[in-house]
C-alpha cells in the first residue's frame, strides 16, 4: 500500500510538459511562480551561516527559497511600457515582476544567457519607472514588487572562507572577500528597493505593510555578506528606511544591538559592523537632549564592549566615531567611555593599543574639566604605562597625546596629580629607551612640564631621586642577605652545595 502512494505522489513529466511555454505562463497576482505547472523549489541550508528565515507575509514566494529558471526559450521579452495603453501598464508591470522572479545560476556565464539578459533588462526599466515617478504604483503593485524583491535578496549566504578551510584563528582581515556571481542582477534589485523607499510617490502608510519588522530583520541578516557592494547597498537602504519609517526606529536599533552582542559575546565574526556603525553614527548625531536612558544603556552594553574583539581594525573608525558623538552630544558621558575603554585596554596587541590612544585623544578632546578629574588618576597610569612600551609606536602615538592644545590645557589644570603619575615614565624613556624619536618627544613633554611649574617637577624629582636610592639600598640589602646565606651554606656543608 505504501508503495502505491509513493508511486502515485510523484508523476514523471512527459515530454510534452518540457516543451509547453503553457507550464511557465503567468498566473494572477501573488504568487511569482504560478501556473499550469509550478517550478522547482530547492531549499538550501548551511548550518553556520543561516539565511534569512523563510516565515512571514513576505514570503509567499517562500523567501529562502531558489525559483528555478524555466528551460532555455521558454522567457520572452515583455513589450515596454511606453508601447502599452496606460490602461494595461499595471498588467504589464505585475508580469514584468513575475519574470524578474526567476532564479539563474551564474557559476555557468553561457547557460541561460539569453534569459538573464531579459531578465536584466526588465530590471532596468523597472527601476526607470520608480525612478522617473510617472505614475503612482497601485497597492498591488507594490506587494509584488516586495515579493519579487524578497525572492531575489533573501537567500542563504554562501560559507565564510574559515568555515571552509576550518581554519577558526584566520585573521579576517586577510580573508579574501567572496564577490556575488549573480550581482547583475542583484544590484538592479537593490536598486529599485531604493528607489521604492526613497520615492516622494511612496506613502509609507501602505509600505509599511510590506516593509514590515519581518523585511527589516532579513535585511539586516544578509549585512553578513562578505561581497562589500552589497553591504554598500544595504547600508544605503537600511538608512532610509529609518529615516522615512519612523515605526520601525526602536525595532531597528534593538535588531542591531542583537548583532552585536553576538558578535561580542559569541561569534567574534561578522562581515557588516562597520557598515552598521556607520548607519549608527548618523542616528547618533540625530538623538535629542537629554539623552534617553535606552541609548545610553546602548553606550554601555554595545558600543564600549565592541571594542573586545580581535577584528576591531576592520571596524575601529566607525566604532570610534559613534564613540565621540556620544560625548559630544552629552558630556558627562566621557568619563564611561574613558573607564570603559581602559577596561578593554589590549595587553599584548601593540597594532590594538595605537588605535586605542587614537580614539582616546578624540574622546578627550570633548571631554570637560570636572570629568576629566573623575578618571585622570587611572588614565594616566595607562598612559605611563604606554610611554614605556618597548614598541616605539606605541609610546611615540602617547607622546602625541601633548601636541593636542586642549588636552595639554587639562593636563596643565590638573598638573599636580598627572606630572607625579607619570614622571618616572618620562625619566625611563629619557636614560633608557632605544628609539631616538621617542627619546626626543619624552624629552619635549618634560620640558613642557618643566615650562608649567618648576617647583612641582623639582619636587616630582627630589621624590624620584629618593625613591631610586631606597630601591638600590633595598638591592644592596637583597644582596647582602644571599652573599650571608652562600656564606652560611658554604661553611655547614660546601660539598652538598649547588652554586648556580
Amino acid at each position: 500500500m505504501f508503495k502505491k502512494i509513493m508511486k502515485g505522489g510523484h508523476r514523471k513529466p512527459s515530454k510534452s510538459d518540457a516543451t509547453d511555454p503553457s507550464a511557465y505562463s503567468f498566473g494572477p497576482p501573488g504568487n511569482c511562480n504560478s501556473g499550469s505547472v509550478s517550478t522547482t523549489n530547492v531549499v538550501v541550508n548551511h548550518a553556520s551561516r543561516p539565511g534569512p528565515a523563510a516565515s512571514g507575509p513576505n514570503s509567499n514566494c517562500a523567501t529562502g527559497v531558489v525559483t528555478l529558471a524555466p528551460p532555455t526559450g521558454s522567457i520572452e521579452p515583455l513589450p515596454l511600457f511606453r508601447d502599452v495603453p496606460a490602461s494595461e501598464r499595471q498588467n504589464l508591470f505585475i508580469r514584468k515582476l513575475q519574470i524578474c522572479c526567476y532564479q539563474f545560476v551564474f557559476s555557468d556565464t553561457l547557460k541561460s544567457a539569453r534569459e538573464k539578459e531579459i531578465k536584466r533588462q526588465t530590471l532596468l526599466e523597472l527601476v526607470d519607472v520608480i525612478q522617473s515617478g510617472s505614475g503612482k504604483i497601485t497597492e498591488t503593485c507594490q506587494e509584488e514588487m516586495i515579493r519579487m524583491i524578497s525572492v531575489n535578496i533573501f537567500r542563504c549566504l554562501p560559507p565564510a572562507a574559515h568555515e571552509n578551510t576550518g581554519q577558526e584563528n584566520a585573521d579576517p582581515e586577510e580573508d579574501e572577500p567572496y564577490l556575488e556571481p549573480s550581482w547583475q542582477h542583484l544590484q538592479l534589485v537593490y536598486e529599485l528597493l531604493l528607489r521604492y523607499v526613497v520615492s516622494s510617490d511612496t506613502d509609507t502608510k501602505i509600505a509599511k505593510r510590506y516593509i514590515d519588522h519581518s523585511f527589516v530583520l532579513k535585511l539586516l541578516d544578509l549585512f553578513n555578506s562578505e561581497d562589500p557592494r552589497e553591504r554598500e547597498y544595504l547600508k544605503t537602504i537600511l538608512h532610509r528606511i529609518y529615516g522615512k519609517f519612523m515605526v520601525h526606529r526602536p525595532f531597528i536599533r534593538k535588531a542591531i544591538n542583537n548583532i552585536f552582542y553576538r558578535f561580542i559575546y559569541e561569534t567574534e565574526r561578522h562581515s557588516g559592523v562597520g557598515e552598521l556603525l556607520e548607519i549608527l553614527g548618523s542616528i547618533i548625531n540625530g538623538f535629542a537632549l537629554p539623552m534617553k536612558e535606552e541609548h545610553k544603556l546602548f553606550l554601555v552594553r554595545a558600543l564600549i564592549p565592541l571594542h573586545k574583539p580581535k577584528s576591531i581594525a576592520i571596524y575601529h573608525q566607525q566604532l570610534s566615531y559613534c564613540i565621540t558623538q556620544f560625548v559630544e552630544k552629552d558630556f558627562k558621558l566621557a568619563d564611561t567611555v574613558v573607564r570603559g575603554l581602559l577596561k578593554y585596554w589590549p595587553l599584548t596587541n601593540c597594532q590594538k593599543e595605537v588605535l586605542f590612544l587614537g580614539e582616546l585623544e578624540e574622546v578627550l578632546e570633548a571631554t570637560q574639566s570636572a570629568e576629566f578629574q573623575r578618571c585622570m588618576v587611572p588614565l594616566f597610569r595607562q598612559i605611563a604605562r604606554c610611554l614605556n612600551s618597548s614598541h616605539f609606536q606605541v609610546a611615540e602615538r602617547a607622546l602625541f597625546l601633548w601636541n593636542n592644545e586642549h588636552i595639554v590645557g587639562l593636563i596643565a589644570q590638573n598638573r599636580g596629580v598627572v606630572l607625579p603619575i607619570i614622571f618616572e615614565a618620562l625619566e625611563k624613556n629619557i636614560r633608557s629607551h632605544w628609539n631616538q624619536a621617542v627619546h626626543g618627544l619624552t624629552v619635549n613633554v618634560r620640558k613642557m612640564f618643566m615650562e608649567m611649574d618648576i617647583e612641582l617637577f623639582e619636587e616630582c624629582q627630589r621624590q624620584y631621586t629618593e625613591r631610586e636610592m631606597k630601591a638600590k639600598d633595598v638591592e644592596e640589602q637583597r644582596e647582602l642577605a644571599w652573599k650571608r646565606l652562600a656564606d652560611v651554606a658554604a661553611q655547614r656543608g660546601g660539598d652538598y652545595m649547588v652554586t648556580v
